[in-house]
């Protein structure tokens, strides 16, 4: 069994693979990226990989809100169209 332990967003999260003795490598690994990617941490890890100060940060959430509504609205006038 290969795990990994991290804490995420305030919790902890854990990712762990059960292997059997024949099992190989390579879909081992591939099975741990894609429960880290199912989990979220992967996304987060790659944000953290370099600081961001503060100012750059909230700009970039401010922008992320932006095309958030912009595609709300997007998706409201295609239902109404129906």
């Amino acid at each position: 069994m290969a795990g990994l332990l991290v804490s995420f967003k305030g919790r902890i999260v854990v990712v762990e693979i059960e292997l059997a003795e024949t099992d190989r490598l390579d879909w081992a690994l591939k099975q741990f990226r894609r429960q880290m990617i199912r989990s979220g941490m992967f996304k987060d890890i790659r944000r953290k990989r370099f600081y961001e100060k503060p100012s750059v940060a909230k700009k970039m959430k401010s922008k992320a809100a932006l095309r958030r509504r912009h595609k709300d609205r997007k998706w409201a006038a295609r239902r109404q169209d129906f």
